[in-house]
């Protein structure tokens, strides 16, 4: 029988609360991606400006029987043109979040982060997880599994900002964050531990705030208080983290898929550290991981966190998305 996932109905609670965000969805022209737009909208957690090919979105409403007459479109003739429109509109503050369709990830975000017209701040984009694990008593967000492939000592360090400040958002008053690796003590050998680290002594110096970080940690000292009893483990994250933050995109993608194939988890899946949350779908997503999706860019679009993301590192455009 399916497991209960009461993360997400929380979630989107909190966001039915608030007035709906306003979201530029680009290119909406499969069932899946206006659906969720609809979907969502339903809900009252947003107000979609479908941008795209009027005629085309209007016939895939019809042969899919989606009601879309309340819904402003914004018509232009390629998904390369929509990408561009719903950057403007939220460069222009007429639409608080920004949301894919069913073009290809790498042109929707090649838009958002233009050098000159797109939606970058100073901090380093990252893409988070925010995972109902029905074996797992709290919400779990996992970073950067989407985004940043190698990521740099000073891109994680905007990767664990994000990540905390999302936490925030979304009802973790003080997100415990464990840095993972494959051991839990400083091996030279292995640079994600003195990444660890280093993340934490940073934390202690004030370069990354609101968390509490510990680290390095392997994954099961991280989410199991026995087995870091075991290991003579002892910290406020061990066994109880909040957020997981990966060594690389490939560990990072494959943790998360693992827990949603093989645990039952719903995935949501949110970009930070742009001047608006950025909603990244996946044809694979259920309905209810839309939902959630789309109901934590309406939480972050209503904190204002995202458009005064300031950090030191290199605003360099984030390597490709894999999603």
């Amino acid at each position: 029988m399916p497991r209960h996932h009461h993360i997400f109905e929380k979630i989107i609670g909190q966001a039915e609360d608030k007035p709906p965000a306003t979201v530029a969805v680009v290119h909406p022209l499969s069932e899946v991606a206006l659906t969720g737009a609809v979907e969502a909208a339903q809900e009252k957690l947003i107000v979609p400006l479908l941008i795209g090919p009027e005629t085309e979105i209007k016939a895939l409403a019809k042969s899919t029987k989606l009601e879309i007459e309340p819904y402003q479109i914004v018509n232009v003739d390629s998904d390369v043109e929509a990408a561009a429109k719903g950057v403007e509109l939220c460069r222009t503050g007429k639409a608080g979040a920004l949301m894919k369709g069913s073009l290809h990830t790498d042109h929707f975000m090649h838009a958002a982060m233009d050098d000159d017209l797109g939606l970058r701040t100073h901090r380093r984009i990252s893409h988070v997880f925010v995972l109902d694990v029905p074996s797992y008593p709290h919400t779990l967000l996992i970073t950067d599994a989407a985004v940043n492939i190698y990521p740099t000592l000073v891109d994680k360090a905007d990767i664990v900002q994000n990540a905390i400040d999302l936490a925030k958002v979304i009802g973790i008053e003080t997100p415990k964050v464990a840095i993972l690796s494959a051991v839990e003590t400083v091996t030279p050998s292995i640079k994600s531990t003195i990444d660890a680290a280093a993340l934490c002594k940073m934390a202690d110096r004030g370069q990354i705030t609101g968390g509490v970080l510990d680290g390095p940690l392997a994954f099961d000292n991280a989410v199991n208080l026995k087995a870091a009893e075991i290991k003579h483990i002892h910290s406020p994250v061990a066994g109880r983290a909040d957020i997981l933050v990966v060594p690389d995109l490939e560990a990072g993608n494959m943790l998360a898929k693992q827990l949603e194939y093989l645990a039952d988890a719903e995935a949501a899946g949110i970009v930070l550290g742009a001047r608006v949350p950025i909603i990244l779908t996946s044809r694979a997503d259920s309905a209810k991981s839309r939902l959630a999706s789309c109901a934590v860019a309406a939480l972050l679009a209503h904190s204002g966190i995202t458009g005064k993301a300031q950090a030191s590192s290199d605003p360099a455009v984030a390597e490709h998305p894999v999603r």
